[in-house]
């Protein structure tokens, strides 16, 4: 088990967002179409991570109520990306539960003549990190 501080690391590697630079101003909240069922709203992300709550942040039904629209970071004025900062605390939730890494060699048995080969590549993306 991860303590606080490597699981906060992990969050900023993976997301790439800048929690220092929000601002709580309120405007990625204010675009959630799923704000009034979040249970942490879009804009309080950062401050969690800011504050080392990680772990509140990974046990949070709003990772799973987000929609993934990404209008929070079209709104987003200082570029924080909470949506990206949802999407690294899904992959932290995941990965705890012992679901982790997507191997190159895991490829082939995924392919299917069906499956666009874009969902392939962003597996892969997601999962490697």
């Amino acid at each position: 088990m991860h303590n606080d501080k490597d699981l906060a690391d992990q969050m900023r590697s993976i997301s790439g967002a800048e929690e220092k630079r929000c601002m709580k101003c309120g405007k990625c909240s204010a675009s959630c179409p799923v704000y009034e069922s979040m249970d942490i709203r879009p804009h309080q992300f950062a401050s969690y991570l800011r504050e080392g709550r990680v772990r509140a942040m990974m046990g949070s039904k709003a990772l799973w109520k987000c929609l993934s629209c990404y209008a929070c970071m079209e709104r987003c004025p200082r570029d924080v990306k909470p949506a990206k900062l949802i999407e690294a605390a899904r992959l932290l939730s995941v990965r705890q539960l012992g679901a982790n890494y997507v191997t190159p060699d895991d490829i082939p048995e995924l392919v299917d003549p069906d499956l666009p080969q874009q969902l392939l590549v962003s597996v892969f993306r997601k999962y490697t990190k």
